[in-house]
């Protein structure tokens, strides 16, 4: 079986989150999906579950956090070139996100960050290793 990752996240409403991810490129798993979880995929091995916030109780004793206000994780994704960081930024304010830290050009790297109406933040990243030095990079 190939290794793969699902990154489950509690949300307010399952449609409106999942029409905000498939806005922005993941695509949905009906077989997988029901009212109350979207499955969507972003590659052949990773996947995020959008749980609504009663079904995602049901898998752990832990308060939930209120993504909005309070930081659980930070999640990243990659991408070939700088035109697609721009894409999703843009398609992530276009459905209903809005970024939390604007792309910034280091050479290096090249992203930002968006939150989803949930207020989960996804990093976004493009590397170019013969654009200059990862070690001169700043971090924020």
């Amino acid at each position: 079986m190939t290794r793969a990752i699902y990154i489950n996240l509690p949300v307010e409403d399952v449609a409106r989150a999942t029409a905000f991810y498939e806005a922005v490129g993941f695509e949905k798993n009906d077989a997988f999906s029901n009212a109350q979880a979207s499955a969507m995929r972003w590659s052949e091995a990773i996947s995020v579950m959008l749980l609504d916030r009663p079904f995602y109780a049901t898998f752990t004793e832990k308060t939930i956090i209120d993504a909005r206000t309070q930081s659980g994780a930070l999640l990243c994704l990659t991408f070939d070139g700088k035109a697609e960081v721009d894409d999703i930024h843009r398609r992530a304010v276009a459905a209903g996100g809005r970024n939390v830290r604007e792309i910034k050009d280091q050479g290096f790297m090249y992203g930002g960050a968006f939150e989803d109406p949930d207020g989960h933040i996804w990093e976004t990243l493009s590397m170019n290793p013969e654009a200059g030095d990862p070690a001169s990079v700043d971090a924020k």
